[in-house]
């Protein structure tokens, strides 16, 4: 399988020369090169006024058009048209003389591209490049900061003076700074919220000079199967800003690399690079339909970039303005199975009109694992009814996992999950809450904890902790019982970390023990101090 990775951190210098688009149409350029295509054009016609036997052979056969330089435009409903500036200057635009008759090809679209640059133009205005300096924590050495460094990403304004862009592009902020398109100011930045499990953070600019001349970026509708998206940002390559087009080739719950959690993706077929990270993507309309942030790399596939859509993304707005601050996407703290095995069904007492998932185990922390037993099915989710293999509809002729469903709803809010017990239909009124893992997967931007005595160092296990001692492969080097709890184990209590001596800093005191290396000594729970 293919890595999927983050884009926007620590920017490299490419190996060759990239191609990116800027929507950016000189008329004077224009011109220049019509005067020189005319002056070919007489040219090319002086030439067949002297030769009378290549004459009446180019009008037996007249030479097609050349073809242009420029990347031919693609066909078909839902595709885009190439919109690079040279298009407009192709010698395709060249006539050619047919008996002295002059021929001209049929007209370029031109009037199309200005509306396309008339729509867009305004909207790219709203771009924001991003400068960031990260400071990370150390966590095999709990009590340094690693080297600071600094990457680039991009970003847009929304309403209310505010900026959106990925949460990875600010993890471990030292210090934000916000660049306009055109502008040579930067501008020093607040971090206003960060989701990591959605990668969105929010951002402000204090100075009131910063949102002069700028209109915020307008949300558009979740877009459908083959609709044309612009992805525009600032990745390597350049300094100015670059634009990719493509199309919308799948709608589906992603894997979210940084969150490490599932929610709706769109995924696309334009080229998402290092620093298009945090940059919108914009229907034919000029409306932001999502934020750049993850690609997939890999020797068989290319072209295959995902962006975060609207849905989520007004989920995290809306959940700041609600709470003040973000607070997560609540889950359904189940493990489940497919029910598409029709004995299994029978054996669960399932009618054959009856669908739905069989409950394997519950999160303890979950509130539901009071109400919700295992081996129960769960028939229907807030009223949607849930099939066989976990999918509920979506739009016409569209099926996804009904864990989009929880996510749409906030913390703290209830649903109702009706469940099949004993060939009896039990309904429950189930309240929400974020996930209680037993290994973290991020520390939310705090430093690691730990305590050191008699020079034996006790860290809480998290997986960027896994991730510092043992690479981005930790899931294969680490050893099998810290491997054990982070794939399986289920916290207790809301509380409970799993501790372990992560090593022994040689003292008189603990001669003996020099060689003790992320051992686990205990499940540290604050009940059981």
């Amino acid at each position: 399988m293919g890595e999927t990775r983050k884009r926007g951190r620590k920017p490299k210098t490419p190996a060759s020369t990239t191609e990116a688009m800027d929507f950016q149409y000189t008329a004077a350029a224009a011109a220049q090169n019509d005067a020189v295509t005319a002056q070919n054009d007489v040219f090319i016609a002086a030439n067949d006024a002297v030769s009378t036997a290549t004459a009446n052979n180019d009008a037996n056969n007249p030479p097609p058009a050349r073809r242009g330089r420029g990347r031919p435009r693609k066909s078909g409903a839902g595709h885009t048209e190439d919109t690079e500036p040279h298009v407009a200057a192709s010698p395709e635009r060249r006539p050619y003389q047919n008996g002295g008759v002059v021929v001209e090809p049929p007209p370029q679209p031109v009037a199309k591209w200005e509306s396309v640059a008339a729509r867009v133009v305004p909207a790219m205005d709203a771009v924001v490049k991003v400068f960031c300096v990260h400071t990370e924590p150390n966590y095999s050495l709990p009590w340094q900061r690693k080297r600071q460094y600094s990457s680039s990403s991009s970003g847009f304004i929304i309403g209310g003076k505010r900026v959106l862009t990925n949460a990875h592009s600010v993890e471990h902020y030292t210090q934000v700074k916000l660049k306009k398109r055109g502008s040579d100011t930067k501008y020093l930045a607040t971090v206003l919220a960060i989701g990591t499990e959605c990668d969105i953070a929010m951002l402000t600019v204090s100075d009131d000079e910063f949102w002069e001349g700028v209109s915020p970026v307008e949300f558009g509708d979740l877009p459908a199967l083959q609709d044309a998206v612009t992805v525009v940002g600032y990745p390597i390559g350049g300094d100015t800003i670059s634009v990719t087009s493509g199309v919308v080739s799948r709608i589906e719950i992603l894997s979210y690399v940084h969150g490490s959690t599932e929610l709706l993706g769109l995924q696309i077929d334009a080229a998402i690079n290092s620093g298009n990270s945090g940059g919108p993507a914009f229907n034919d309309k000029g409306k932001c339909v999502g934020i750049a942030f993850q690609s997939l790399k890999h020797e068989d596939v290319e072209n295959i970039g995902y962006v975060i859509p609207t849905p989520v993304i007004m989920h995290f707005i809306q959940d700041y303005e609600k709470n003040g601050a973000y607070t997560g996407f609540p889950i359904l703290g189940v493990e489940w199975q497919k029910m598409e095995n029709p004995d299994l069904r029978l054996a669960m007492g399932m009618k054959p009109d009856q669908k739905g998932v069989r409950i394997r185990r519950i999160e303890p922390t979950a509130a539901e694992s009071h109400l919700l037993k295992p081996s129960d099915i769960i028939l229907s989710f807030d009223g949607v009814k849930v099939a066989n293999d976990g999918t509920v509809p979506f739009r016409h002729g569209e099926r996804i996992g009904f864990s989009y469903l929880v996510s749409q709803k906030y913390t703290g809010d209830t649903a109702l999950v009706k469940v099949l017990r004993d060939s009896e239909i039990v309904a429950h009124d189930i309240k929400l809450a974020t996930h209680k893992r037993l290994i973290p997967a991020h520390t939310n931007g705090k430093p690691p904890s730990y305590y050191i005595i008699a020079g034996f160092v006790f860290t809480a296990v998290t997986v960027p902790y896994l991730r510092s001692e043992y690479g981005k492969d930790y899931e294969f080097d680490a050893p099998v019982k810290l491997l054990d709890k982070h794939l399986h184990a289920m916290a207790e209590s809301t509380d409970e970390q799993l501790v372990v001596v992560s090593q022994v800093l040689v003292a008189d005191i603990n001669i003996g023990y020099e060689e003790i290396v992320n051992t686990q000594v205990f499940l540290l729970s604050m009940a059981n101090l």
